[in-house]
């Protein structure tokens, strides 16, 4: 039976703006407007989303490559670009069984048509939200083996639980369910390097960016501290360089300069 698709092209959503900023088209015009103040306020962000998608990669290859991950579980998916989790993977080890959850129709319909598995491996799309981990490992479950190691990618989808909602118990559930030897990779955007001169982190023209994208009808996004980031990982085998800038984990060689600091951090770490 094929899926119902009900898109909200009326107010604004992160994957879509995200597609805008990293060049794709995939977006609608609402995306576009509200993507393109935010430039104009912070324009780092396309720096920052770009970042995003280089470390996805990176950690990735560094999974699949030299840990010996062959399941991934990648939550708040995002639009398909190039070189998307199960592509990076499966270039590896064609064996290697992705699964992707998003709860925004537009994803999974583009997920479905597009992100196709290897013969050896397996790719699947799930309907669910981050604050419903029960759900998501109920249904992974189903092409995973939770008995054996998986990596839980958690890529820009923690902002936008709130608080009260328990972020961080939410990435515990998540956690705990998963066997001995897997890895958990987050990142996440944070506010502390702004751009302007500012007497608290809600003058930084980044705090502007997200007050204007809250005010369109999008669900908001929390930049929170890289101490409130690294506070995930508490119990877990941090890889080097544990919590850093995005742009700083095990950058790829370059004859240039250190990479330039974005106003997003991540890490790597393993369950022992």
């Amino acid at each position: 039976m094929p899926h119902s698709v009900d898109f909200d092209i009326q107010h604004p959503h992160s994957a879509r703006i995200w597609n805008y900023w990293l060049g794709g088209r995939d977006n609608y015009p609402v995306d576009r407007t509200v993507g393109g103040q935010m430039l104009a306020l912070f324009p780092e962000m396309a720096d920052i989303a770009r970042a995003a998608r280089a470390f996805l990669g990176r950690a990735t290859r560094h999974l699949v490559g030299e840990r010996g991950i062959r399941q991934i579980l990648d939550i708040g998916t995002g639009l398909p670009t190039a070189d998307n989790t199960h592509q990076v993977a499966q270039r590896i080890a064609p064996e290697t069984r992705v699964v992707y959850v998003d709860n925004d129709p537009m994803v999974l319909a583009h997920a479905r048509a597009l992100l196709t598995s290897t013969p050896e491996g397996a790719t699947e799309h799930i309907d669910a939200d981050v604050r419903d981990p029960a759900s998501i490992l109920e249904s992974a479950a189903r092409t995973l083996d939770l008995a054996e190691p998986v990596a839980l990618m958690l890529l820009g989808v923690i902002g936008h639980v709130a608080d009260e909602e328990d972020p961080q118990g939410i990435v515990r559930e998540l956690v705990a369910a998963l066997a001995p030897g897997s890895f958990l990779v987050v990142n996440d955007g944070t506010n502390v390097l702004g751009t302007r001169p500012a007497a608290s982190a809600d003058e930084t023209a980044r705090a502007a960016a997200l007050r204007l994208y809250a005010q369109s009808g999008a669900v908001p996004y929390i930049p929170r501290t890289p101490e409130f980031i690294a506070r995930h990982f508490e119990g877990l085998e941090l890889v080097e360089p544990g919590v850093v800038s995005t742009t700083l984990w095990r950058p790829d060689p370059s004859p240039g300069e250190r990479p330039r600091e974005v106003d997003s951090f991540c890490g790597v770490a393993r369950k022992p």
